[in-house]
């Protein structure tokens, strides 16, 4: 895992130091003060990133004692520590806003992922997370997802074939998207179609599919759209899923639409 998340936590430090250094605490604690601190909790919740934040004080001060004292996926209460930390002082003020960062960013994405793997505890269903993920930091945002109880997508374009409703606009309708997805796969990459009616997915199960990601519906259209698919690929489903008009999600201010002959 370090050779992974190492360029992560080294590029997050670089940023935050930039081309001189912390010249507040090189101008104000002295070069040989030593302190000791400790990171404890705020508030309960599901522990995620703590192998990248003490790697981000590691790498600022190679000479720091760093006592871990609870593992990733851990839950904890309200004030329980999660870390001690001693040595040089501007190591550890070097590197605690990244680590801090780091250990708060994936620890909250680990926490409501429990939360919502707790609400589903029981069924069969699985709570799967998205590539809608911080720029640089997916790496670490899938491992807190998994550390919250649930699984991971596809990790990026190369590993699975995800048909959206660009790509059906661009192909000309489901079954040539399908078709030419077909035809270019290799025998162990996966095909999924996003489809936003029951006519759409008609037409996906008609031709073959691996998985089908049902997007926008309501309770309703969802259970006829699994009944539907009657065990025939793998059903997901994203987005609002609740009865009248889908609010706007925040990551859905932004997004492309696609039309035969260009891209609006």
């Amino acid at each position: 895992m370090r050779l992974i998340i190492e360029p992560i936590v080294r590029a997050a430090l670089l940023e935050d130091l930039g081309r001189a250094g912390d010249i507040t605490s090189e101008a104000i604690v002295p070069e040989e003060a030593e302190v000791g601190a400790v990171i404890a909790a705020r508030q309960p919740g599901v522990v995620a990133g703590l192998e990248a934040a003490l790697l981000a004080f590691e790498l600022s001060e190679p000479t720091l004692q760093i006592e871990r004292l609870c593992d990733d996926g851990a839950r904890i209460s309200r004030g329980e520590l999660v870390a001690r930390i001693e040595g040089r002082a501007r190591g550890v003020l070097a590197a605690e806003r990244t680590a801090l960062n780091l250990l708060s960013r994936m620890s909250g994405v680990a926490t409501a992922t429990r939360a919502l793997a707790d609400a589903i505890a029981g069924s069969k269903a699985k709570i799967v997370c998205t590539r809608k993920t911080t720029p640089g930091l997916r790496t670490l945002e899938k491992e807190a997802v998994r550390l919250g109880g649930g699984a991971n997508h596809r990790f990026g374009l190369d590993d699975a074939m995800l048909i959206k409703d660009n790509h059906i606009a661009l192909a000309g309708g489901v079954r040539p998207a399908l078709e030419r997805a077909k035809r270019h796969a290799g025998h162990l990459v996966k095909i999924e179609l996003e489809v936003d009616t029951l006519d759409q997915l008609a037409e996906a199960l008609e031709v073959g599919v691996d998985a089908v990601l049902l997007d926008n519906m309501t309770p309703e259209t969802t259970r006829r759209a699994v009944t539907m698919v009657g065990g025939r690929a793998i059903t997901e489903a994203s987005g609002p899923i609740r009865d009248g008009a889908p609010p706007r999600a925040p990551s859905r201010h932004f997004e492309e639409a696609a039309a035969p002959g260009g891209v609006r």
